[in-house]
């Protein structure tokens, strides 16, 4: 018992540790991603980002299509819509209000997402907590908010929230990561044309390419398929807590990297969401491993 106990904490950890390193890799590769909006738009750059992400996950995943049953497809075509909608969204947001306040709104749709698939009680505390440490890390951005700003981040929180709940179906129905590797074309095939027409011809030069190569790597590759392996791990609402780390790894990164200050209101918040992604990992326990029944 003590073993399987062991085990299946191991197995909660390494998922954590998977989830963090993708949401630090997402929060330099949007930092890089908004020096090309002046050159090819927001849409420019989510088409580049899916469009390498795709093409490396189809070399290396090798998707097997034609056995597909129709609900594999459906899965698919819907996770697929839901990486589109949710990196075009926050990047429309991104190019409109501070990366900050985008990320802190787009957060929202995780965290109604951990009360709405948790059956404890427990939960709505731990999201209520987290939500009071992201409001006060985007009250500083929230003076320079636009409405329309807000509305992409708002459709972004949405697609996000419907993301996890496909990313977790597709890693449970696929093998390895052939779920994402199908869903990152189908999001591609959704984006490019769109990209191609904000973005015209720079969407060829050689530097924008390199550039987008490197954000694909950053933002998509590495979370997209950590998070993929993280959600058989861990329940969606134990996940979707988690991610209202991205303010507080955006912050933290801020400042050790660009040497941005962290207030003392900041450090609360961020010491907030901590304790609640901690708390909502602990509480994710299955009811028998705390009762010490189990195999």
């Amino acid at each position: 018992m003590t073993d399987v106990r062991a085990a299946r904490t191991a197995t909660r950890a390494g998922a954590v540790v998977m989830v963090l390193v993708g949401q630090f890799s997402v929060q330099f590769g949007a930092t890089a991603a908004t020096g090309l909006f002046a050159r090819v738009g927001p849409l420019g750059a989510v088409a580049l980002r899916l469009a390498f992400a795709s093409l490396v996950l189809l070399a290396v995943c090798r998707p097997r299509v034609r056995h597909l049953g129709r609900r594999d497809r459906a899965l698919v075509v819907g996770f697929g819509v839901a990486l589109a909608g949710m990196n075009s969204l926050i990047y429309e947001a991104i190019a409109r209000i501070p990366l900050g306040a985008a990320v802190t709104l787009e957060v929202l749709g995780p965290l109604v997402l951990s009360v709405a698939a948790s059956r404890r009680a427990s939960s709505w505390l731990w999201a209520a907590l987290a939500l009071a440490g992201v409001a006060l890390l985007g009250r500083g951005d929230l003076d320079s908010l636009t409405p329309a700003g807000v509305l992409f981040a708002l459709g972004a929180a949405t697609m996000w929230a419907a993301y996890i709940l496909a990313s977790q179906q597709a890693g449970g129905r696929f093998d390895r990561l052939d779920g994402l590797a199908l869903a990152m074309t189908v999001g591609a095939v959704l984006t490019v044309p769109l990209g191609v027409v904000a973005g015209g011809a720079a969407m060829v030069d050689p530097v924008v390419l390199g550039w987008g190569a490197a954000v694909a790597l950053l933002s998509s590759l590495v979370p997209y398929s950590l998070e993929l392996v993280a959600l058989r791990r861990l329940p969606a609402s134990a996940f979707s807590v988690l991610m209202s780390l991205a303010p507080a790894i955006a912050a933290t990164a801020g400042f050790v990297v660009l040497g941005q200050e962290v207030t003392p209101l900041s450090a609360l918040a961020i010491a907030l969401v901590i304790a609640a992604s901690i708390g909502a990992v602990r509480a994710s326990r299955p009811a028998r491993d705390e009762l010490g029944a189990g195999r």
